[in-house]
């Protein structure tokens, strides 16, 4: 079975960093996809940064210069870096995987972590 399994969630002052990792079993990583959308109750999860298969990557407006999403093949494992953390960014974050032809839509994709939770404070 597939699966995709976020950490490096929790609570962290407005200006700080965090990094959270999202390990894959039953796929390989490579050969996908790669994206990290985030969710506020009441709200429709919303487009972060995304990596294509090919290699391009899109960044929402919201996080560009502030976001960067990685990867370490070799540990099947991909990365969202978070600097300069604001309030607004408070969300549940998961991690996705699937073949897509637009990597900014959540609908398109197969595969979804449990989410992390990331708290902002002010």
């Amino acid at each position: 079975q597939v699966q995709l399994v976020e950490s490096g969630g929790g609570l962290v002052q407005a200006g700080g960093s965090l990094r959270l990792s999202c390990a894959a079993s039953g796929l390989t990583f490579s050969l996908y996809a790669r994206g990290w959308f985030r969710q506020v109750p009441g709200k429709e999860r919303e487009f972060v940064v995304a990596r294509s298969r090919s290699g391009s990557t899109s960044y929402a407006d919201s996080v560009k210069g502030r976001f960067t999403i990685s990867r370490d093949f070799a540990k099947n494992t991909v990365y969202l870096q978070m600097n300069d953390l604001k309030p607004e960014d408070t969300a549940v974050y998961y991690c996705a995987a699937g073949v897509v032809a637009d990597t900014r839509a959540p609908g398109q994709y197969n595969y979804w972590g449990q989410g992390t939770q990331v708290t902002v404070s002010s």
